[in-house]
């Protein structure tokens, strides 16, 4: 293996990054994913699909969701938000979706809810971008739910066997399901995730002050027509289905829910007073796996038109530029053979993070 060792000295400030040469055409990959600062809650919401509770008067609502590549398209027709708590036991969860004409048709669990109109959630509690959760669910509150071990860029498969245990979900239609001869307000929906659902191995692993997840929602519309008195999805002048609309909490760049570092943060406190809220920072190691992303990307981009990854920054056409991050001198180093490559940061202030060819994220190595 060649072993590549840069020396990083130039300013760099994250939401900056990608105007650097190196980052050039990926600009979409390297927009500041959203954030939510989420509260802890002694009072249980009751999980019945009615979001009225006071026990939600104490959760701020998200910003308006997005199209899932972000400014390249325009914004969605129909608003969703979500709202998030949390206790020593669930992760809380409520969704309002907008809708005037509100429908569903699949109703056994393990469907594939996404050929209905959905809402899901993807969670990384370990922000790796490895073993993460999926949970989907339509207007009927049908749930799919899968456990992925890595992305499917990375060759994987989902575990559609695993099953949220103890989940507890309820709709709420505002209108008339699978009823086109009316005009909906939309539905709202619910959810208590277990954090023992959402932990790998022995013990449970529950979230403390200041512990920071990666999480993202998509909406899932279809272009719907009337036929025979029924809704039908439209299709094109090649008479298939048109493709659907993708909306998201917080936008990935590209019509992928399957890239978890291009999730939003969620940052949890117990923090009561509203006063002593944290505010949320970018981590430093966030700042710093941006050049790891943009290894990786490289190399894939790379792989792709040479069947080999790079042995060099400069094949990459990385520059080898010196830089610093928040004035901090870093350095990286770089394996790699035709198979597999592996890249590392470090810097005085931090511990070591790297990525491999499989985008697994590690800390201290």
């Amino acid at each position: 293996m060649k072993r590549i060792l840069l020396y990083l000295f130039l300013f760099f400030g994250y939401v900056s990054c990608w105007a650097q040469p190196s980052f050039s055409g990926l600009e979409n990959l390297f927009s500041s994913p959203n954030n939510y600062v989420i509260r802890y809650t002694s009072t249980k919401p009751i999980i019945d699909g009615n979001i009225t509770d006071k026990v939600w008067q104490n959760a701020a609502w998200s910003n308006f969701f997005r199209d899932i590549e972000g400014d390249a398209k325009p914004n969605p027709y129909y608003n969703t938000r979500v709202k998030m708590l949390w206790d020593s036991t669930y992760l809380y969860l409520a969704a309002d979706i907008e809708d005037e004409h509100v429908w569903a048709n699949l109703r056994n669990h393990d469907e594939v809810v996404y050929y209905d109109n959905d809402f899901e959630i993807f969670i990384d509690p370990d922000n790796n971008t490895h073993q993460y959760f999926e949970i989907e669910v339509n207007a009927l509150n049908t749930i799919f739910d899968l456990f992925l071990s890595k992305p499917y860029r990375n060759n994987s498969h989902e575990l559609v066997g695993w099953n949220t245990e103890g989940l507890r979900s309820a709709v709420k239609i505002h209108g008339t399901l699978n009823n086109p001869k009316d005009k909906d307000k939309g539905w709202t929906v619910e959810f208590a995730i277990p954090f023992s659902a959402l932990t790998l191995g022995s013990g449970v692993t529950i979230p403390k002050e200041g512990s920071l997840w990666r999480i993202n929602f998509s909406r899932v519309e279809w272009n719907t027509s009337i036929e025979n008195g029924k809704y039908a999805k439209k299709k094109g002048a090649d008479g298939k289905v048109l493709p659907e609309n993708n909306w998201v909490w917080s936008p990935q760049g590209l019509i992928n829910m399957h890239y978890p570092e291009r999730w939003g943060y969620l940052l949890f406190t117990s923090k009561k007073d509203k006063d002593e809220l944290p505010v949320f920072q970018l981590p430093y190691s966030e700042k710093q796996k941006q050049y790891l992303w943009l290894i990786y990307y490289r190399q894939k981009e790379f792989q792709k038109k040479n069947n080999r990854y790079a042995n060099s920054l400069g094949e990459l056409n990385i520059a080898p530029s010196a830089f610093e991050i928040d004035g901090i001198g870093n350095s990286i180093e770089m394996e790699a053979t035709k198979h597999q490559f592996y890249a590392s940061i470090s810097s005085l202030k931090s511990a070591t993070l790297s990525i491999n060819n499989e985008g697994l994220i590690e800390y201290g190595k």
